[in-house]
């Protein structure tokens, strides 16, 4: 009940939209200055590696042996996707385009963030970001995804509203 409210209500959809577009800014800015400065992730990495001991270590460690053995022998990649990530996840949840895909991305971020053992504002941007993901299309409603997910479903599953209406005659059979 609770799930189909937010899923389908359009008053809940304006707030869902300042959510979105909040959620959005702070990607945004976050990936702006890592684009255009000379942002370099094996820092961070190498900080992430060093929480991993102690008795209660901040970084678990089968993280950090995947900081380890894959994102920092690659950090250039990583510097790469974390920066272009923010920024794209930014902008798409700003127009309101792909957004359950791009909260997706984001929340994966976070996580990934605070697997590194930073807090920061990321609990606050990983809720948000479940509410919108629960929220499915309703997040986009009012933004591109109104009109663009209609018609990338309708090129996708190649469908006509005459396909349709064959479909359900075919199903009331």
């Amino acid at each position: 009940m609770f799930t189909t409210f937010v899923r389908e209500n359009k008053t809940i959809a304006v707030l869902l939209t300042f959510l979105r577009v909040w959620l959005g800014y702070h990607w945004i800015t976050s990936g702006f200055g890592k684009v255009t400065g000379s942002f370099d992730a094996s820092g961070f990495m190498e900080g992430a590696i060093a929480k991993a001991t102690g008795e209660h270590p901040a970084v678990q460690g089968w993280w950090a042996s995947f900081l380890t053995h894959v994102a920092l022998p690659n950090s250039d990649i990583f510097s790469f996707l974390v920066a272009w990530g923010e920024l794209l996840v930014g902008i798409a949840l700003i127009l309101g385009i792909f957004t359950t895909f791009s909260t997706l991305m984001g929340v994966t971020m976070n996580f990934a963030f605070l697997f590194s053992g930073t807090t920061s504002t990321n609990p606050q941007m990983v809720l948000i970001g479940m509410i919108l993901l629960v929220a499915g299309f309703n997040a986009g409603r009012y933004g591109l995804d109104r009109w663009v997910i209609p018609y990338v479903q309708k090129r996708v599953h190649h469908t006509t509203p005459t396909d349709k209406n064959l479909n359900k005659e075919a199903t009331l059979h």
